[in-house]
């Protein structure tokens, strides 16, 4: 069970993972030792999955971001397995959702360039077995950045 402190303290760990046990517990009004305790606790308890850098991609070279519906022709056990697998291969995948409604998945990618998205999707994404059809979208402009969780 969370309480009112946890549920801060999750809040400031998502806008800032690096704060110390000391600059938790000053924001928390704790001690930095439980500010400390209780950020070992949500980790073990498996609210904290893990910490991560966010990169920008355009400074990497990744100058198209989109998202791309995928239409199964097939639905099964077998080529559900096989095609999160091929997702599982393809670092321009960096997201992949299963969806309710017209398209069965929804991939967000990032790419050098257009023709790299093409290859991902003639290429690598129509040969598979199951894949009826694709759809995609190239992101414009991201207007609101990936953020934290509600809290």
């Amino acid at each position: 069970m969370l309480d009112e402190t946890d549920l801060r303290l999750l809040s400031a760990l998502q806008k800032d993972a690096h704060l110390t046990a000391q600059e938790l517990g000053e924001q928390l009004n704790l001690s930095a030792s439980q500010a400390g305790r209780r950020r070992q606790r949500l980790e073990a308890d498996g609210y904290i999955r893990g910490y991560t850098a966010r990169l920008d991609p355009l400074k990497l070279g990744l100058n198209v971001q989109g998202f791309v519906q995928v239409h199964l022709e097939t639905h099964g056990p077998e080529y559900s397995r096989s095609f999160a697998q091929l997702l599982a291969t393809r670092p321009e995948i960096v997201s992949a959702w299963t969806m309710t409604g017209d398209a069965d998945y929804l991939l967000r990618v990032y790419c050098e360039d257009l023709p790299s998205l093409n290859r991902l999707i003639h290429e690598v994404l129509l040969p598979h077995r199951a894949v009826a059809r694709v759809h995609s979208q190239i992101v414009m402009d991201q207007l609101k950045r990936d953020g934290p969780l509600p809290t």
